[in-house]
């Protein structure tokens, strides 16, 4: 449809004009907000009660991951309840969201963990910027599990990488200036973000696994019982000395995608954003031929 001055909006948006409509991330009401603080807080407990246990404390995941992503599944069930309710999602978003998560999890078996190179974490940040913290702590968890399914990952590991996956993609959502900020610095604040959150990645997930080889007995070893300080100093340097290899060349991955693919992932996801018109409110009012007039009469307003 042509404007004022004969041109198109499709070709205003090549020439770098500002849309009509902006894309706006999928807010969050307070239901989101503390659905989203509930599994987050389930999440630091999981992760981290190992170490303030006692040394005659059983550790072992495999007892405690069930319990775990069963009550990961109607947690994440609820983040997606409690953001219909406050914003209203409809089938277009659900659709999106199977969309990037099969994206997401189709991404991940390319680098097939192979030293760390896992393509998948740049779109998972690229969408949290757009779509906001609650539904990208929903779309890393998911996209994660699929992933699993995927490529045979299924194991006592895999409710803590759903978790970790979440967080990565929440950040996302909430670095600042997602109405304002654009073209180069955007992307840079977002490669930026990713490489620390593949370093945080490897890190959390570092911490589920480590206080389960203690059979090791070595100076990076978890000790039950030991003081916290003793401990965390220990983490640091089985981090140093087993991980970095893995996590360092992540967040190089990351950091390239973002850069080379970032520009068009993200117009791309706006240009999607905008036609589902998430945030558009719907209202039906008279047709002009009266309250009788025909039910194709009816108009949708934003």
């Amino acid at each position: 449809m042509k404007n004022a001055s004969g041109r198109t909006d499709t070709a205003r948006e090549r020439q770098g004009a500002a849309p009509d409509r902006q894309a706006r991330a999928i807010r969050l009401g307070r239901r989101s907000v503390a659905a989203l603080l509930l599994v987050s807080a389930v999440g630091v407990m999981a992760f981290g009660w190992p170490l303030l246990a006692a040394s005659s404390s059983g550790l072992a995941h495999s007892q405690d991951a069930p319990w775990l992503f069963a009550a990961l599944l109607p947690l994440l069930l609820a983040v997606v309840v409690a953001a219909i309710a406050d914003s209203g999602l409809d089938a277009k978003a659900i659709a999106m969201l199977g969309v990037l998560a099969a994206a997401g999890a189709a991404l991940r078996p390319l680098g097939a963990g192979t030293a760390g190179i896992e393509p998948m974490f740049f779109l998972m940040v690229l969408s949290g910027r757009v779509l906001g913290p609650g539904f990208g702590f929903v779309l890393g968890s998911v996209s994660m599990f699929a992933s699993a399914l995927l490529t045979g990952g299924v194991g006592p590991w895999m409710p803590f990488q759903m978790l970790a996956m979440g967080w990565v993609s929440m950040g996302a959502g909430l670095l600042p200036g997602p109405d304002r900020l654009r073209g180069a610095r955007e992307v840079l604040m977002l490669a930026g973000y990713g490489a620390v959150a593949s370093l945080f990645y490897g890190t959390v997930m570092n911490l589920q696994g480590w206080p389960y080889i203690g059979s090791l007995a070595t100076g990076v070893s978890f000790v039950p019982g030991d003081p916290l300080s003793e401990n965390l100093a220990r983490f640091v340097a089985y981090c140093l000395a087993t991980s970095l290899g893995w996590d360092l060349p992540r967040a190089i991955v990351t950091v390239t995608a973002t850069l080379a693919l970032g520009p068009v992932v993200l117009r791309a996801l706006r240009r999607a954003t905008r036609r589902a018109a998430f945030d558009a409110p719907v209202a039906f009012g008279e047709s002009p031929g009266g309250p009788a007039g025909p039910p194709a009469e009816r108009r949708r307003t934003v």
